[in-house]
């Protein structure tokens, strides 16, 4: 039976490889690792043809067979009827689902009709695993789960990140992108790639010269002997430099031959695509349960670099995850021993993809790779204080982190900030910032009691700020507090103003605390604001009308929260 299953997987590889490829685009939704088993287990037991599928054979491979091969039943409900969905759609869209098949919508519609019960029995096994997990082990990841280093990452010190300006200038020079982009304008418009491997030995040799990579020495396949452009491929994929076409065909985007782009965004936003592409640095042997024994070494170096304030030597860093490997999987020695020096393999991806350098024995995260790993740990829902450089920080930056700091924590931030500019340029900064979007009432409160420990030397950023309409008000009493001749008095219309943002704020806050505001004014004065405040042109007025209405417990004030709200819809 594993002769079988083994010659089966490898007529499956291609076609599935190719499948991956065209899912990204026509069903990013779709989990393609969800397919592998599926499609595998319809080949050993339902169909020689890989191209023929039927509905019966479908009901009996999902609700027969996969329950008894499934390995995680949780993603199996959650991904694997869209999965085949998609696959299916795939064989019919490139003209690989036979004749002899039924329709797509035939096979669709049986997907329709087994969904319950297929759900029903990976809840059946999620039971039972549940069941069996009370006297078992819980399970052990790979070298890259971040899970078992939770606590120190949040103990770590703040994580101070560059800029993205910085940033930018540092992935445009990343080599394996650079790569990346050569492979996909080599591969050029409708290249067709093939079903045992996506090229053939003579254009291997030429993709390989394309990207500047040696021809290795091989008695073999060549296309079986250069796992580093087949990464690259991956990695175009990745980067959307590659996308599938009809009939078996793969094709270079419009715009990689631009890379590397003008605009920051778009450079930064390329880079992140190919994040993940950090598991390539991953061994690859010729036994798979070595290479999975090995699995997450990259992001195991990324996570050791990160924990050890951004260095460490590579001969202990080496030492250390050799141990981790044995310590993880009975398999983990031999694998380390198997892959002669698998962290020199990981250290080489993470330098081309610029996320490390190498100062003779000491590897270092560069600010790419810190601003990556943590991108990685957060996607993990792993908590670290990460946050963008004092030297570099602008005042909006400064504003919206401030919000979710503890007091004393913004209260730092705010005072460093400070040092590194004059108190006249900091103001207008910090006012500059708080009119960008009038809707923030967060941010313009927190500008306009910052600006307001400055004194006198924000006194030409305050009559700036008179010219904008959110900020008059503030501007209006601060200067007049600071007897600034020729200052205009503050108006009921400002004061009105201002009651709107601190409502808005204490709406955010939830609903206990906007009540508590609201009694804390009393229903005779609320009830006369009511009457007037409609009127203030603030983005959040109706809003907070409608909430006054629904949530205030005097019937009074919510009947004329509802009056105001009617004339300030009529108004608007």
């Amino acid at each position: 039976m594993t002769d079988r299953i083994e010659v089966a997987a490898t007529e499956l590889r291609p076609l599935l490889e190719e499948f991956i490829i065209w899912a990204r685009t026509n069903a990013p939704e779709s989990d393609p690792e969800l397919v592998g088993p599926a499609a595998l287990w319809h080949r050993l037991a339902f169909s020689q043809d890989l191209g023929t599928w039927k509905r019966a054979d479908l009901r009996n491979l999902l609700l027969d067979r996969m329950p008894k091969v499934v390995e995680d039943p949780d993603a199996a409900a959650d991904g694997m009827l869209p999965a085949v969905d998609a696959y299916l759609t795939f064989l019919s869209q490139t003209g690989r689902l036979t004749e002899g098949s039924d329709s797509l919508s035939d096979l669709q519609a049986e997907l329709d009709d087994v969904e319950d019960d297929f759900v029903e029995l990976m809840e059946d096994l999620l039971d039972d695993d549940a069941e069996g997990d009370d006297d078992e082990e819980e399970e052990i990841g790979d070298l890259g789960d971040f899970e078992p280093f939770a606590d120190a990452l949040a103990d770590l010190d703040t994580i101070r990140l560059r800029p993205d300006s910085e940033l930018a200038t540092a992935a445009r020079a990343v080599p394996l992108i650079a790569q990346a982009r050569d492979l996909a304008l080599w591969v050029g418009s409708g290249r067709r790639v093939g079903e045992d491997t996506l090229l053939s030995d003579d254009e291997v040799a030429e993709a390989l010269a394309a990207v500047g990579l040696p021809r290795p020495e091989t008695d073999g396949s060549l296309a079986e002997a250069v796992p580093q452009l087949w990464n690259v491929w991956n990695l175009a994929v990745d980067l959307e430099f590659l996308e599938p076409g009809d009939a078996n065909t793969v094709g270079v985007q419009d715009d990689t031959s631009e890379w590397p782009f003008d605009d920051d965004e778009d450079v930064l936003d390329a880079w992140m695509l190919g994040l993940h592409s950090v598991d390539y640095g991953d061994p690859e042997l010729p036994d798979e349960d070595l290479t999975m024994a090995l699995a997450g070494l990259t992001r195991g170096v990324l996570v050791r670099l990160l924990l050890g304030g951004g260095s460490r030597d590579v001969d202990e860093l080496g030492q250390e995850l050799s141990e981790a490997a044995a310590e993880l999987d009975e398999l983990g020695a031999d694998a380390w021993e198997a892959a002669g020096d698998p962290i020199a393999g990981a250290i080489a991806w993470l330098t081309g993809y610029g996320m490390v350098e190498v100062s003779g024995q000491t590897v270092s995260l560069t600010p790419l790779g810190t601003e990556g790993i943590v991108h990685l740990v957060d996607d993990s829902d792993i908590e670290v204080d990460a946050r963008p450089a004092i030297d570099s920080m602008s005042a909006h930056e400064l504003l919206a982190l401030s919000a979710e700091l503890p007091e004393e924590e913004a209260d730092a931030e705010f005072a460093d900030w400070m040092r590194l500019r004059e108190p006249g340029k900091a103001a207008e900064e910090l006012l500059e910032a708080a009119a960008k979007d009038e809707s923030d009432a967060l941010i313009r409160v927190q500008a306009a009691s910052v600006v307001g420990t400055l004194g006198e030397a924000a006194i030409p950023a305050w009559q700036e700020a008179l010219k904008q309409s959110s900020l008059r008000p503030y501007a209006a009493t601060h200067l007049s507090q600071l007897q600034v001749e020729d200052a205009p008095e503050p108006t009921q219309d400002d004061t009105h103003w201002l009651i709107l943002d601190m409502w808005t704020i204490s709406a955010g806050l939830g609903r206990s605390e906007f009540v508590g505001s609201l009694r804390d004014i009393g229903p005779e004065l609320l009830n006369n604001l009511l009457e007037v405040i409609w009127k203030i042109p603030h983005a959040h007025v109706e809003e907070l009308l409608d909430l006054i209405s629904q949530v205030h417990p005097d019937k009074q004030v919510a009947k004329a929260a509802r009056r105001a709200l009617f004339k300030a819809r009529s108004n608007s």
